[in-house]
C-alpha cells in the first residue's frame, strides 16, 4: 500500500501543501501548520495488522525500520525516500519500572519512559530524525537549503547538531548565554554547528530565528515546524507497544515550547483512529513555576493564554515563557481530559533527588514531573492502582553541575533534603567501619 501526508493549517484553512514546502505557519491565518494523514487509507490495515507489523520491525537491523521512529514511518512520514532517511537508531529507549518509587508514594505501577537514552541525550532525536530527513529530501529535488537552524535550551541544539552532522548539512544554533549546562553546549560545538550564544534567553534567541528563516535559504528546526511533531508522537505508539498494545491511565509530560505534550496526544490519537487502542489516557503537562504560562491558562480554565517573562529556573530545557505550540497543546489537553500542574525550584530538586534514590539519574525536567506526579498523588488525582507513565526527556549527565550543586547544598534557596555528600576520612579501617555505622 502507499500512503499521503501533507501540511495544513491547524486553525482548519481548507488548502494542502507538500511537506516539502518551505513554509511553518498558515498563510491565510498566520496559525501553526500541522501534518496530515490520508487515515481512510490507513484504515484499509486492521489495527491488529499495524500492530504485527510494528513489532516485526521493531529493533531490527532492517535500515531504517529498526528505528523507534522510522519502524512506523506509514504514520509518520510515508513520502521520504528511505535513502533520504538520516537515523541514528532513535527510539526504542527503556521503560523503567520504578517500583521503590512508587510504592514509597502509593503507586503499584510507575514507568519512567526513558526517552533521554538516545544518541544525543534527548527526546528531540525523534523529531529531529524526521525534520533532517524532510531536509535531505528537499536537498535531494533540488531545494537550495544551505543551513538548518534553531533557537535552544540546550537538548534541540545537540541533537539538530548531530543528525546535520551525520547528513552533511551544515547547522546553526542560537543559544541563550550562560543559561544552558556545559554539557549541552559541547554537543552542538564538537559537531561542527555554527553556535551563537547570546545575551537573551531562549524566547529572544527564537525571535531571531524566526527573522533568520524568512531567509528561505535557512531551514527552521524548532518545534513550530510540524515535522519535528510527527517524529516525537511516536513515543506514545511506543509506550503502547511496550505494553503490549495497552493504554495506560496517566501520562505526565514536562512543558516548555509545550510542542512534546501535543505530539504526545496526537500519537495517542492515531492510534484511536487505527484501531491499536480502545482508551485514551488522561495528560498532564508539568511545568516549572519559573516558566508557567500553560499552568496560569489552567487555571483560568483556559479562557485565555498569556505569555510570561520566563524566570530562572534549574529546568533550563523548559524556561521558556512564550511557547510557540501552547494553542496546539490546549487544544490536546481538553480533548484527553488534562491537567497541569507546577513545580518549585525547592520540589523539582528534591524530587529529582528523591528518585535518584531508587535507581533513576534524572534531568531536572524530569525533577519537574516527578513533583507534579507527587502533588497529583497527593491529592488523589490520581489513583493508587493507576499505570502512570512519565516521561523522562533527558539523560541527567546533561545537569551533573545541578547534581552536584544539590548534594554539596550549593543551590541557591534548595534545602538539600535527599542530599548525600562524600565523607572525607584518614586512610585507615577503623574511620571507615565507623562511618559506615553512623550512616547506618
Amino acid at each position: 500500500m502507499t500512503y499521503d501526508s501533507w501540511l495544513q493549517c491547524s486553525e482548519g484553512c481548507e488548502w494542502r501543501l507538500e511537506v516539502t514546502e518551505v513554509i511553518y505557519r498558515c498563510p491565510e491565518c498566520g496559525g501553526l501548520l500541522e501534518v496530515g494523514h490520508d487515515v481512510d487509507a490507513l484504515r484499509r490495515r486492521s489495527g491488529a495488522a499495524w500492530m504485527r507489523l510494528f513489532d516485526d520491525r521493531y529493533m531490527r537491523t532492517e535500515y531504517p525500520y529498526g528505528s523507534g521512529v522510522w519502524g512506523k514511518k506509514e504514520l509518520v512520514y510515508p513520502g521520504v525516500r528511505n535513502e533520504n532517511v538520516v537515523s541514528i537508531h532513535e527510539g526504542g529507549s527503556n521503560l523503567f519500572w520504578a517500583e521503590r518509587l512508587g510504592k514509597s508514594i502509593g503507586l503499584d505501577d510507575l514507568w519512567i519512559k526513558q526517552s533521554g537514552n538516545s544518541h544525543s541525550g534527548s527526546f528531540k532525536d525523534l523529531g529531529i530524525t524526521v525534520l533532517v530527513s524532510a531536509v535531505r529530501q528537499i536537498i535531494s529535488g533540488g531545494g537550495g537549503i544551505k543551513a538548518v537552524v534553531c533557537a535552544s535550551t540546550g537538548d534541540t541544539s545537540a541533537s539538530l547538531s548531530a543528525y546535520c552532522a551525520a547528513a552533511g548539512i551544515p547547522s546553526v544554533v542560537l543559544l541563550p548565554r550562560d543559561k544552558i549546562s556545559p554539557a549541552q553546549l559541547i554537543q552542538p560545538i564538537s559537531n561542527g554547528a555554527i553556535t551563537l550564544a547570546l545575551d537573551t534567553d531562549f524566547d529572544g534567541c527564537m525571535a531571531l530565528v524566526e527573522k533568520l528563516v524568512e531567509d528561505r535559504r535557512f531551514y527552521l528546526a524548532n518545534s513550530i515546524n510540524p515535522l519535528r511533531i510527527e517524529g516525537q508522537k511516536t513515543v506514545s505508539i511506543e509506550i503502547v507497544q511496550q505494553f503490549d498494545w495497552e493504554a495506560p491511565d496517566w501520562v505526565i509530560v514536562p512543558g516548555g515550547n509545550l510542542g512534546n505534550v501535543a505530539a504526545v496526544g496526537l500519537g495517542f490519537l492515531m492510534m484511536r483512529d487505527l484501531d491499536i487502542i480502545k482508551k485514551l489516557p488522561r495528560l498532564v503537562c508539568a511545568q516549572a513555576a519559573n516558566a508557567n504560562p500553560l499552568y496560569l491558562s489552567y487555571l483560568d480554565g483556559f479562557r485565555s493564554f498569556e505569555p510570561v517573562v520566563a524566570e530562572q529556573t534549574l529546568a533550563s530545557a523548559i524556561q521558556i515563557g512564550n511557547p510557540v505550540s501552547a494553542r496546539k497543546a490546549v487544544s490536546i489537553l481538553k480533548e484527553f481530559d488534562g491537567v497541569v500542574e507546577q513545580a518549585t525550584e525547592d520540589e523539582l530538586a528534591d524530587a529529582s533527588a528523591r528518585a535518584d534514590r531508587t535507581g533513576l539519574f534524572t534531568c531536572p525536567q524530569t525533577g519537574v514531573v516527578l513533583a507534579a506526579l507527587l502533588k497529583l498523588v497527593d491529592n488523589r488525582t490520581i489513583g493508587p492502582k493507576d499505570r502512570v507513565i512519565l516521561i523522562s526527556t533527558a539523560n541527567g549527565l546533561k545537569f551533573v553541575d545541578f547534581k552536584v550543586g544539590y548534594h554539596t547544598e550549593q543551590l541557591p534557596g534548595i534545602v538539600s533534603r535527599f542530599g548525600n555528600n562524600p565523607v572525607e576520612l584518614p586512610n585507615d579501617i577503623d574511620s571507615v567501619l565507623g562511618a559506615i555505622k553512623a550512616a547506618g
